[in-house]
């Protein structure tokens, strides 16, 4: 028999066609695996579905990093306002606000008693809860009335 010159040569003896039935046998497993891997589309679903929840995770954490350094920001220009808010005012309105921080506390305790004696049960729980969360956010609570301030002085100044 005559072989033609693009055939490969026909191997020399069995253990040599053992070996190319063993490469063979590999390569098309290979082959097998890939395209199993490719038609299962649940687990490629999966894989996508986590990759996506990586990135929005990732995102979401920036976004979240971005804003804290923000509200950072705008809370010490908030501060720095208030002081120099506080600077400029002559003393008789410091003495006045200080009155009526003063009368604000008394009425508060009054109201509270009263609430105590008059409010129900849930009512109260989330009113606590409300101020649990008002003396976590303190420094921000204070900005804001600092700044609440400073637009009725401003305003009753205009007017």
């Amino acid at each position: 028999m005559t072989q033609s010159p693009h055939d490969k040569p026909t191997a020399a003896g069995t253990e040599e066609l053992r070996e190319q039935v063993e490469q063979t046998r590999t390569k098309l497993g290979q082959t097998v695996q890939e395209l199993a891997t490719r038609t299962d589309i649940k687990t490629r679903a999966q894989e996508k579905a986590a990759e996506v929840k990586g990135e929005a995770a990732a995102k979401a954490d920036e976004l979240k990093e971005h804003a804290a350094v923000k509200a950072g920001e705008l809370k010490a220009k908030a501060a720095d306002l208030a002081h120099q808010a506080q600077d400029k005012l002559p003393d008789p309105v410091k003495d006045k606000a200080a009155q009526a921080a003063e009368q604000a506390r008394a009425s508060a305790i009054q109201a509270g008693l009263i609430w105590q004696e008059k409010a129900p049960e849930p009512m109260r729980q989330k009113a606590a809860q409300g101020a649990r969360l008002a003396r976590g956010n303190r420094k921000m609570l204070l900005a804001a009335v600092g700044a609440a301030v400073l637009v009725w002085l401003a305003r009753r100044r205009k007017g």
